[in-house]
């Protein structure tokens, strides 16, 4: 990866105050406002005895990588293809697969800073418990970030205009999020949609950070599903990707 291209798409995403906010701030100001339900920071039996705000926290962990993923990285490598950026760097000794290793770099260490400042919020706001498998935890969010880069990239693939992208990865968005647990937690879901549920990419993701906050492995079903996924969408995206 060539360390300009990089340098100057940091700077790039430092500059758009949009995908700062819904990447890195966000999911946290969701956690906060979740958190300043007073029932929402009581023992729940249909949680399990969890409180809401402790089922929430990988949510909105999750929450910060589908934006990075599906809103804001499809949108501006579509943008550089529409505007003939790629095309102009395939001539130059800068080639443009530097430039897509550059974005899931920068929009990957974004989505990892944002579940940081979750899981921080949420312990010294919430008193939620830091995750008791820590390693197990880092492996599901680390496959997590990778199959929600790896769908962006498909999303970028299938589109030939920032509109365009901006539909795909809204329709691919809500029903992510939902997976996600964003409307009802995955503790919370009947059994047959939790089984459901947990062949998608965030549905196995959300298991799997859940069985790790609470001192599990995070289990190599879920971890299997994660790593399927990842190899497909990769595959799919690598397939359809156009540089013009």
């Amino acid at each position: 990866m060539n360390s300009a291209v990089l340098r100057t798409e940091i700077r790039l995403f430092r500059r758009e105050p949009g995908s700062v906010f819904w990447i890195l701030l966000f999911p946290t100001l969701l956690l906060v406002i979740l958190g300043s339900i007073p029932s929402f920071r009581q023992a729940d039996d249909d949680l399990g005895g969890l409180r809401t705000i402790d089922a929430y926290v990988p949510i909105a962990v999750l929450t910060g990588l589908i934006v990075g993923g599906l809103q804001a990285m499809p949108q501006t490598l579509t943008g550089y293809r529409e505007q003939g950026i790629l095309r102009r760097m395939a001539v130059t000794p800068v080639r443009p697969s530097a430039l897509l290793s550059a974005h899931m770099l920068v929009y990957g260490a974004a989505s990892l800073a944002s579940a940081v400042f979750v899981l921080a919020v949420g312990r010294l706001a919430y008193d939620v418990s830091v995750p008791e498998q820590p390693f197990g935890y880092a492996l599901a969010l680390l496959l997590a970030v990778l199959v929600a880069l790896a769908l962006g990239s498909v999303v970028s693939a299938l589109s030939r205009t920032t509109k365009i992208a901006g539909a795909i990865g809204s329709a691919v968005f809500f029903p992510s999020m939902f997976c996600a647990g964003v409307w009802l937690p995955v503790q919370a879901m009947p059994d047959l949609l939790a089984r459901i549920v947990g062949w998608t990419p965030f549905g196995a993701a959300a298991q799997a950070l859940n069985r790790a906050m609470a001192g599990h492995w995070p289990g190599w079903g879920h971890l299997g599903v994660l790593a399927m996924w990842i190899l497909v969408l990769t595959g799919a995206a690598s397939r359809w990707f156009r540089w013009e």
